[in-house]
């Protein structure tokens, strides 16, 4: 054990053999995480420090700045937010702006993590950060918060206290509807996620909660001051969900979901999401991966997955391809390759006033660790190649130092949760 947990609390000791024991051992996931790097105060993290990048995503202020959001850690219980941002479409990069690393292993006896949210630029121009947190990799319940910024654009942007809105997660932007609602894409994940090893503990936990599992929303008709739960819809053989939402020129809601398969699946909802017909396959093939569905500002509906042809799938996450929908989804066209290699995954993105697209991914998480950038535009996508003179693809954000990832490795051999997350990443070590 490290000599730094000397003059730490003492560690806090849990049986967990009833329901009211599971539900003191998922207690601490309600409790608000610091903010690190709100207002005047400095994130303690380095870039030297950093070891993994999985991108969670990116959004555009109103004054042009790029905010990034990616996990530190590890795709695992031992997973937090780190935040960062550009003043120059990306060509360079801040400091890390805002930490989230609720980990206190020494004074829990178990992992707190942060690994699955969003980033959304509401119509008052306010910078949402939606994130979740749970006990382990997975409590069986989880927990979407937020966390609000009201001057993105500002030298020292401040964030708003934390606070919980529901349970499970939400990996995918918002959408408002033209009744005014706010919808956020929401999954409570399955029970098969509590079979992750340090999950163990709560593998029998908030079975009340099993209706709700799946994907679904969450709905706001006050601007974001309250949110709940509205309806939601169980995809055949779910692998995370990770929900993408739409509204169609119709006026319904049209959802779209990872599988286990790949095949992205959907669902439609004609009462602003309360209700939802039966899944079905949309046709669009894809590994079982993270895929990226937005309006943009032409109307068109652009499309990221792995692939150059709707149709096809590919064998591994590569070949990340841009299409484009003039008919709310029903075809798609283009097929801009942003990426050809292996490893890439997880697009996130928006687009500028000028329409500029811009998309955030990720290369090989566990070695390379690179977060990415591709600028491009709707005549690119249809084009198939770059046309434009607006166009970037493959520019870097961020990329962990080789040494902190080596360091990283020798911390997850000593097995799921022997390794003091709550001291700095250089200074880890296994207990």
């Amino acid at each position: 054990m490290s000599a730094s947990t000397e003059s730490s609390p003492p560690a806090i000791i849990h049986d967990a053999t009833t329901p009211s024991a599971l539900l003191e051992l998922a207690a601490p996931a309600l409790v608000p995480p610091v903010l690190q790097g709100s207002g005047t105060s400095v994130p303690p993290i380095t870039y030297p420090e950093l070891d993994y990048g999985m991108t969670i995503g990116t959004e555009r202020t109103r004054g042009g700045r790029l905010w990034v959001c990616w996990v530190g850690g590890g795709d695992s219980e031992k997973a937090f937010f780190v935040l960062a941002t550009s003043d120059d479409r990306g060509a360079t990069w801040s400091s890390p702006r805002l930490l989230i690393n609720p980990h206190d292993e020494v004074r829990l006896g178990m992992a707190r993590r942060v690994i699955v949210g969003n980033l959304w630029l509401d119509p008052l121009d306010r910078l949402w950060l939606f994130f979740d947190q749970s006990m382990t990799y997975y409590d069986g319940r989880a927990g979407i918060w937020f966390t609000r910024c009201d001057a993105p654009d500002a030298a020292i942007p401040e964030w708003t206290p934390p606070v919980r809105i529901g349970h499970g997660c939400s990996l995918n932007k918002p959408i408002v509807l033209s009744s005014g609602d706010w919808l956020l894409p929401a999954s409570l994940w399955d029970r098969n996620k509590l079979r992750h090893p340090t999950s163990a503990p709560f593998i029998e936990a908030f079975h009340e909660l099993d209706n709700e599992r799946g994907a679904g929303v969450l709905a706001s008709t006050d601007q974001g001051k309250t949110w709940a739960r509205r309806g939601g819809v169980r995809i055949p053989r779910p692998n995370f969900d990770e929900v993408n939402l739409v509204e169609r020129r119709d006026g319904s809601v049209w959802l779209t979901a990872r599988s286990a398969s790949g095949d992205i699946w959907q669902s439609t909802s004609s009462d602003r999401g309360a209700t939802w017909v039966p899944p079905s396959e949309t046709g669009i093939l894809n590994v079982s991966a993270r895929h990226f569905v937005r309006r943009l500002r032409s109307g068109r509906l652009l499309l990221v997955r792995h692939g150059e042809q709707i149709g096809v799938r590919t064998e591994k996450r590569s070949h990340l391809a841009a299409f484009l929908s003039d008919d709310d989804g029903l075809t798609w066209r283009g097929g801009l390759l942003l990426d050809e290699r292996e490893g890439v995954s997880y697009p996130d993105g928006g687009q500028f006033d000028d329409g500029v697209i811009f998309i955030s991914y990720d290369r090989n998480r566990d070695t390379d660790g690179e977060v990415l950038l591709a600028l491009f535009t709707e005549d690119d996508v249809i084009a198939r190649t770059c046309v434009s003179g607006n166009s970037i693809l493959g520019r870097i954000i961020t990329r962990p130092d080789p040494a902190a990832v080596a360091a990283r490795h020798a911390r997850e051999a000593c097995g799921p949760g022997a390794a003091d997350m709550s001291l700095p990443m250089s200074a880890a070590v296994c207990h």
